[in-house]
């Protein structure tokens, strides 16, 4: 029997999402408040699928019948099917907005229904005050983009029930995704790694070291490739512990341990440069170098999870 998901927010993950759980087989309903939203969605999934063929991963015939499996509404009674095996909600990153949304949809969903909301840090147990069935509701934190990418992080909220978590984990390699799993703790796994390593290489142009540029073809030509082979930990056992021992002694003190964001990047958003989705950020995305960035850093990860996972 065909199996049915339900992805509310039809923006960059939303629309991911929808190819992910549609490429599984599922029947997608994508949905958001407006038809205006839907559309730049059904925007996002051509770019997406045109990328996936163009690389060879799916044929124009497979890619015709997966955006087939995905509908698309502004009805909420579209929660309240009893035929729904998950609904996982990727709207704005506002606790309010969210919490909102999961007191009325937790009321709606059938009893056998998954509940699960991609959150970038936000805690789960915060978002599920308001909600019914918080014991089946989890954080499925993904990253983006969620169809090119393996990993899905798994979030265990104060009243995620043991079975969720099994139910969850399954529900995820169903879909050829690997999941991990972490308590809600602030940031979760992925965020907490993802801004120590921003912080400093924030820092570290704010010093006059070494430009943006430079930075990011550090991670591209060298730490990023191991660390997307080996991470952390065995790069160190393959190092050496006394090596990273030695080295932390005399590192960890000069390292930057700012508590407050940067004042740079705040700078940035405060005029309005967003990076792709405004067209400026710490590069410029102008015209149509928004699309072309996009297409771009998905052939790459093409090429990457074809040489490291295939």
């Amino acid at each position: 029997m065909t199996k049915k998901a339900i992805v509310a927010g039809a923006g960059v993950m939303g629309a991911s999402l929808a190819q992910v759980y549609a490429e599984a087989g599922y029947d997608v309903v994508l949905y958001d408040l407006a038809e205006k939203f839907l559309d730049r969605g059904k925007h996002l999934i051509a770019l997406n699928q045109e990328t996936l063929v163009k690389a060879g991963l799916i044929t124009a015939d497979d890619s015709a019948a997966l955006v087939q499996r995905i509908s698309f509404s502004c009805d909420d009674a579209c929660f309240a099917a009893a035929d729904v095996d998950i609904i996982l909600e990727s709207i704005v990153e506002k606790l309010e907005i969210k919490q909102g949304f999961w007191e009325k949809v937790s009321r709606l969903a059938n009893a056998h229904c998954l509940l699960a909301t991609n959150t970038s840090g936000l805690h789960i147990s915060d978002i599920a005050a308001k909600m019914d069935h918080k014991d089946r509701f989890m954080g499925q934190h993904w990253l983006n983009p969620p169809h090119l990418l393996p990993l899905a992080e798994l979030i265990i909220g104060a009243d995620t029930a043991a079975e969720t978590v099994t139910r969850m984990k399954d529900l995820v390699r169903g879909l050829g995704k690997n999941p991990v799993c972490v308590k809600d703790i602030n940031g979760f796994i992925i965020n907490r790694l993802q801004f120590a390593i921003l912080r400093e290489a924030m820092h570290i142009v704010d010093s006059g070291a070494a430009t943006v540029e430079d930075i990011d073809d550090v991670m591209k030509y060298g730490m990023g490739l191991r660390l997307a082979a080996l991470g952390p930990f065995r790069i160190a056992d393959l190092g050496g512990l006394d090596t990273f021992d030695h080295i932390s002694q005399y590192l960890f003190a000069d390292l930057d341990n700012s508590k407050e964001g940067n004042s740079y990047l705040h700078s940035l958003v405060e005029d309005g440069k967003l990076g792709v989705k405004s067209g400026q950020g710490y590069y410029d995305y102008s015209g149509d170098k928004a699309d072309e960035a996009i297409k771009e850093r998905d052939e790459l990860f093409i090429k990457l999870a074809k040489c490291l996972y295939k």
